[in-house]
């Protein structure tokens, strides 16, 4: 996955987030959240393989 896909993933959870305040989803809204949260996971893994390179020539 890409820096812009795990960004995606977390607007996409807190869409799904927001929705479901909205209309009283639990569910939805932990759902969200979890998406939300594996995006940045994704993301500080890109950020820390790209440090990573940089220091290493790689």
């Amino acid at each position: 996955m890409t820096k812009g896909t795990a960004k995606a993933k977390q607007v996409k959870g807190k869409m799904k987030e927001t929705l479901g305040k909205a209309i009283g989803d639990k569910s939805m809204q932990r759902h969200g959240r979890g998406e939300q949260l594996r995006g940045k996971a994704q993301e500080l893994t890109h950020k820390t393989a790209d440090r990573f390179r940089k220091r290493t020539g790689h």
